[in-house]
């Protein structure tokens, strides 16, 4: 092989000469942090602004876990800083032997430096890298700890992680504890630096779930906002947060079944409760971190239920040999559950501590489980029947799905090649371009059709209100022809099966009259999608367009749109004192339907991308998404007729 050195070579091989020790970069500090802040908390977005939060409060868990603080308090100041403190024993205030520097000084200015790393500072402990308090110094402008620990009280600042003084002694105390107060860098966190109540607080609860017996309150002190706070203990710990998680939901039994044990160090905590609905939510966690991936621990749960309740069932004959055992998705159907565990080495797959990975855990959990399980069921036989008997009906409902689902594919279904009829698809193939429109009515469907870009729009057209799923089982869920028509237009499967890579479009935008219908069609899809189409609301997909509700016409020509919302009254009356100038005299047009409006003009205002107006449909907190669509969906009217009072005044929709 031959090589031509032309300019181009030559300029690269300079280049390469001028490659040398003068071009290495060495950060000193916490200047990496800084250079690479998403490598530390995930993003400089609001998950990685409130991620700070939590890195602090982490370690006042930890001391809770250790057996030392009781209670801990985290405060949103006035000036949007955040104020973290506890009662725990103190950050050492003592020179660390390898730093030359106080205890304190150490955590907070030098990377991977704590009491995690099996000094005897913390048996069990979520933060395992030794970088949070250092990682959330060195992105905030102004940092300050303050230590109540042996009757004196400690302070020392710091500035984008730089030490401000030396530790000094500020008085004289009966307390104990560490308060940490922040205030994240505004030329990091560029996107926002203001901190969400409501994020913060469902974390909160959640720690206090999952630390029984802990007290952890948060208050909002920003102007305005002085009935934002809230505290939280709770002595029935997990066990009261899958009552918490079913309180909109009918359960087979009062009281959640609750297990604790404890094998090579590692203590295992598991509450679960049926309910009639149809589907699971299972939660777990690992020294408090929520592992949304699940792991080893959720896969040794899962394993149990199965295989004891299978056994109960076969033994008690309510199953009989010859028949084939229930299936892991037949005895989780209706089930809440909860699973927490305490491990002093846990493994996590990344920085982000998503998935549990220490493969001892799935046998420790499976054994601790199923012993507990097992004598509760044999102790509790009519709970232990109506669990199996739920489970049985999951069975039947399964096995009339597979041969419904096996008809769908024979008659036209659920396969690719065989998309439905009323489909109008779009000339591209290339799922990041698409988008399908689901559209109410063929009057609108037939507008949007003619006014769409055909090259990368498809529009799907359905009848009226779709099945309520939330309160329908799999096999009636396939029967329904509009259900079964998107989930052929989308090509992804559905359920447990659902594989986003095979998605046909990367916008799935629901359009629908600006009514109360519309506002219900929209809720229903809604609810389709979270249960059986999570991981394309998940990525992101959904939308939810927003054609306007009122036009402003000057003779036959509409001059300008008004979107529905809390301002829209307003905005009219701006509109049409603007547009009644003169000789000129305003007209008013209501859209109560898409249908109402010509191709052009639905293409104009809403469908066109460089004009339109969609709001994407993201989910922040599963818990709190499950007891929407429990209390708005499931069979208790109760908390809907609660909600619908409590919430009524705020709606934008005419009746």
């Amino acid at each position: 092989m031959r090589f031509i050195l032309n300019e181009e070579n030559k300029d690269l091989e300079k280049r390469a000469d001028e490659y040398d020790a003068s071009q290495i970069q060495v950060l000193e500090g916490l200047e990496a942090v800084r250079m690479r802040p998403g490598m530390y908390i995930g993003s400089t977005s609001k998950e990685g602004l409130h991620h700070l939060v939590w890195e602090i409060v982490d370690n006042s868990i930890d001391e809770a876990l250790a057996g030392f603080a009781t209670h801990i308090e985290v405060f949103i100041e006035a000036d949007n800083s955040i104020t973290v403190i506890d009662d725990g024993r103190g950050i050492p205030v003592d020179i660390q032997e390898k730093t030359g520097r106080p205890a304190v000084e150490t955590v907070f200015t030098i990377l991977h430096a704590g009491g995690k790393f099996g000094g005897g500072g913390y048996k069990v402990s979520g933060g395992l890298h030794g970088v949070g308090s250092s990682v959330v110094n060195a992105l905030s402008t102004e940092l300050d700890v303050t230590v109540h620990k042996d009757g004196k009280k400690y302070f020392q600042e710091y500035h984008r992680g730089i030490v401000g003084e030396d530790l000094k002694i500020i008085g004289d105390t009966d307390l104990r504890g560490t308060s940490v107060h922040f205030t994240p860098d505004p030329t990091i966190f560029t996107e926002t630096t203001v901190f969400e109540f409501d994020k913060l607080l469902t974390r909160v609860r959640e720690l206090a779930f999952l630390n029984r017996g802990l007290r952890i309150s948060i208050t909002d002190k920003r102007e305005g906002n002085e009935k934002n706070k809230a505290s939280f203990h709770y002595e029935g710990g997990i066990q009261s947060y899958v009552s918490y998680l079913n309180e909109n939901k009918t359960v087979l039994f009062d009281t959640p079944i609750f297990t604790e044990g404890e094998m090579d160090d590692i203590t295992v905590e598991v509450a679960m409760q049926y309910t009639d609905t149809y589907h699971e939510t299972i939660l777990s966690f690992a020294n408090n971190i929520n592992t949304h991936e699940g792991g080893t621990h959720e896969q040794g749960f899962r394993t149990a239920l199965t295989r004891v309740i299978n056994n109960y069932a076969k033994q008690n004959k309510i199953l009989k040999e010859s028949e084939d055992n229930l299936t892991g998705d037949d005895v989780r159907e209706g089930l809440t559950a909860v699973i927490s565990i305490k491990h002093p080495n846990p493994q996590f797959e990344g920085q982000t501590k998503t998935k549990l990975g220490n493969s001892e855990v799935t046998g420790i959990v499976n054994k601790l489980f199923s012993e507990a399980l097992q004598t509760f069921m044999l102790e509790n036989p009519q709970v232990a029947r109506k669990i199996i008997e739920k489970g049985l009906l999951a069975s039947k409902a399964r096995i009339a799905a597979k041969r419904a689902r096996e008809v769908t594919r024979k008659k036209s279904g659920l396969e690719i090649s065989n998309l439905p009829g009323k489909l109008a698809d779009c000339s591209s193939n290339d799922p990041k371009q698409t988008e399908l429109f689901i559209v109410e009515g063929d009057s609108a469907g037939g507008s949007a059709k003619s006014g769409r870009n055909r090259e990368f729009q498809a529009i799907l057209p359905i009848r009226g209100k779709i099945l309520n799923v939330e309160k329908a089982t799999m096999d009636k869920i396939l029967a329904n022809e509009e259900i079964r028509s998107l989930f052929t237009a989308m090509g992804t499967g559905f359920g447990a099966d659902y594989d986003l890579s095979k998605a046909r479009y990367h916008k799935l935008v629901i359009m629908t009259d600006a009514d109360v219908d519309g506002a219900h069609i929209r809720t229903l899809l809604l609810t389709l999608f979270y249960r059986y189409m999570r991981p394309v609301v998940e990525a992101g997909y959904v939308y939810i367009a927003q054609p306007p509700i009122y036009g402003i016409k000057v003779g036959s020509e509409t001059k300008e749109y008004i979107q529905p919302g809390p301002e829209q009254e307003t905005q009219l009356a701006e509109a049409m004192e603007r547009w009644s100038q003169g000789r000129s005299k305003a007209t008013i047009q209501r859209y109560k339907g898409l249908g109402e409006m010509d191709d052009h003009q639905l293409w104009e205002t809403t469908m066109d991308p460089e004009a339109r107006l969609m709001a994407q449909v993201s989910l922040e907190d599963v818990v709190e998404a499950d007891k929407i669509f429990d209390m708005l969906m499931g069979d208790r009217v109760e908390p809907r007729r609660e909600f619908i009072e409590q919430n009524a005044e705020f709606s934008t929709i005419d009746a």
